[in-house]
């Protein structure tokens, strides 16, 4: 469907409970590695099946394979089993939510570090369900940074071999998405608004580390042409997990200036759920910093027109109105349509403001479906398509 406005995923769906429970099973070993990815594959069929019938012209499986949207390159699930071996588990965290819990990332002991699964392994599992283009997120390599220790070196690994490592690796699991057939990559940044919080209780987050991650993300993004980088995205939101989030209050002028510098073809950015009174001078952010050419690239700005925290299934009508209000603001031709965030990063999450993660995969199709509807809708109020 040509909407005029180009619409995308950011990635996540619920994990239905039967996939859920099959984790903890496997935690526990009553579950074998097999049977496991079985109970995977059926979920992602069944996701695929899902975005595939809204019309949405990309999709994806729900990474409903992965243990969550940071830790796919080394564990196998969330618990911590099958941990790479160059990893133990008593990390920092990565984020502490507004609803009390958090996440946990582990702590490198001994290098090299190099990723135990790509996401392309992923993809190459579930590209025999889709009948349509399929894309894929990754994680970012400044996510990944927070796995050295904040405050000392790694005897025999420096930060900075560790750091090239990374790179090396961030590159290469894009690249393999590509290679196995991916038409997007975007790749997960909800750390960097989370890096300007400086909470006291998750000390990573004031030591001033946004223009670190900025440059560290510049550094993969910048070994791919410009015309790879056209279909390589960004993602930034304020966390989603458990229908909680970790740093909403932090305003976005302090980190869209920054965001936009680094040189990827397109942002997927959180904006439904912000307070309407901001919504406008956010659209003038965006349109102020947003380059027509980012090292060759135009960049797109895909707005979050749905919200993955809150059940009720917005309207066509509405996700018209918020892109028509926007594209008051930014130019139609860097102009999209998205979800606010992945509708569940983490593979294990029940979901407390719905009716549990099975009513929650029915509510995420039912705002797809209105995401691309209500796109249609607005390209056509704005005379880039025939009704």
């Amino acid at each position: 469907m040509n909407s005029g406005i180009p619409n995308e995923p950011v990635g996540s769906l619920p994990r239905p409970t039967v996939l859920q429970q099959a984790y903890a099973d496997y935690d526990t070993g009553k579950l074998t590695k097999p049977e496991l990815e079985a109970i995977q594959d059926d979920a992602c069929r069944d996701s695929i099946t899902r975005i595939e019938s809204t019309g949405q012209w990309c999709c994806t499986d729900g990474e409903n394979r992965a243990s969550s949207f940071a830790t796919y390159p080394f564990t196998d699930t969330l618990n911590g089993t099958g941990l790479a071996e160059v990893l133990v588990a008593d990390g920092q965290y990565f984020a502490i939510f507004d609803d009390g819990h958090h996440r946990q990332l582990p702590r490198l002991a001994y290098g090299p570090f190099r990723y135990k699964t790509y996401a392309a392994d992923y993809l190459k599992l579930s590209l025999k369900h889709a009948t349509k283009p399929m894309k894929q997120a990754v994680i970012a390599p400044s996510m990944l940074y927070l796995l050295y220790p904040l405050n000392e070196e790694i005897e025999g690994y420096s930060r900075a071999v560790f750091v090239e490592d990374l790179v090396n690796e961030c590159e290469k699991d894009i690249r393999l998405c590509f290679e196995a057939g991916a038409v997007r990559v975007s790749i997960d940044f909800t750390e960097g608004r989370l890096a300007l919080k400086k909470d006291p209780r998750n000390p990573w987050t004031s030591t001033n580390l946004l223009q670190t991650f900025i440059d560290l993300n510049n550094r993969v993004l910048d070994r791919f042409s410009a015309e790879e980088r056209v279909n390589i995205g960004v993602h930034t939101c304020p966390g989603g997990d458990c229908d909680s989030v970790h740093s909403k209050e932090v305003p976005y002028h302090k980190l869209l200036p920054s965001l936009f510098r680094l040189n990827a073809g397109y942002f997927l950015i959180q904006l439904s759920s912000e307070p309407p009174s901001t919504k406008p001078a956010i659209y003038q952010l965006i349109s102020q910093h947003l380059r027509r050419s980012a090292n060759g690239v135009k960049q797109i700005a895909f707005i979050g027109v749905t919200d993955p925290l809150n059940p009720r299934v917005e309207t066509p009508e509405e996700v018209c109105d918020a892109l028509l209000e926007a594209a008051k603001y930014i130019l139609v031709d860097q102009l999209g349509a998205t979800d606010d965030c992945g509708f569940s990063p983490f593979s294990i999450d029940v979901k407390p403001r719905h009716e549990g993660p099975d009513e929650a995969r029915g509510v995420a199709e039912g705002k797809v479906r209105s995401r691309v509807e209500g796109a249609r809708l607005a390209g056509v109020r704005l005379g880039l398509v025939k009704e």
